[in-house]
């Protein structure tokens, strides 16, 4: 069988390829494209800051983790949890999320390649591979940062087929299903405020609700409104605004 993917350099393992195809069949085609770029642009800025493959993280882990960070938005995953990124505790016990899970734990005593929770010295790399390739496949300093003709290279194999709105779609469509899902100050919490009109708690609301710690009993703020330092950084920025036409 062809394999539509021989001119990207993924790891070829059985459990990758097993969980590749799990994957795939659970997620929407941009979310996954989305999570295999999440791979390709972690193993290219970890090249930039010279950490090489094996050496300084585990490959195959690296891919599992970037493959499955964002499984839990796919309907199979939309659990109680409020992360997406533990989808070895919602998967049958037979599938290769599963078997990332057994993989991570018998090496490095984690409980997931997604969560990333591991006394491994790998696993601040591998965690932050994770994280830069997908702030990068969703960020706008990305096509302009890449050499000449690589992110057509990937793209031609895995289309973007709108990604950013379609992970927004997901997140927001579970948040708004399971309000617990997206807390206050948490991105997803964050696309929800402003998808709804719904007011959001103040800190210092979420902070004496009852019980709490009391941290507000008896304090005197030093400053009201944001203080004169946001007043001042309003005031400048309200001047350097263009001024509007006259008729």
């Amino acid at each position: 069988m062809d394999d539509p993917y021989a001119e990207l350099p993924f790891p070829r393992t059985d459990m990758a390829l097993s969980a590749m195809t799990f994957v795939q069949g659970i997620e929407e085609p941009a979310i996954f494209n989305h999570s295999l770029r999440t791979y390709l642009y972690g193993r290219f800025l970890g090249e930039q800051q010279d950490l090489q493959p094996d050496r300084d993280y585990d490959d195959e882990l690296l891919f599992l983790g970037c493959l499955l960070h964002d499984a839990g938005l796919s309907p199979e995953g939309n659990g109680d949890q409020t992360s997406p990124w533990t989808a070895p505790t919602w998967a049958p016990a037979s599938s290769p999320a599963r078997g990332c899970h057994r993989r991570g734990s018998r090496s490095y005593g984690m409980r997931s390649p997604c969560t990333c929770t591991t006394r491994s010295p790998y696993a601040n790399v591998r965690r932050s591979l994770v994280t830069a390739g997908a702030d990068f496949d969703l960020g706008p300093e990305g096509p302009h940062t890449l050499p000449a003709g690589y992110a057509d290279r990937i793209h031609a194999t895995l289309p973007r087929l709108h990604a950013a709105p379609v992970l927004y779609d997901a997140i927001v469509g579970q948040a708004l299903d399971k309000p617990h899902k997206a807390p206050p100050f948490t991105m997803p919490g964050e696309l929800v405020r402003q998808e709804t009109p719904a007011i959001w708690p103040t800190w210092e609301q979420l902070m004496t609700r009852s019980p709490s710690w009391n941290d507000y009993d008896g304090y005197r703020p030093k400053r009201k409104g944001g203080g004169p330092a946001l007043a001042e950084a309003t005031s400048t920025a309200e001047l350097s605004r263009p001024a509007e036409p006259k008729d």
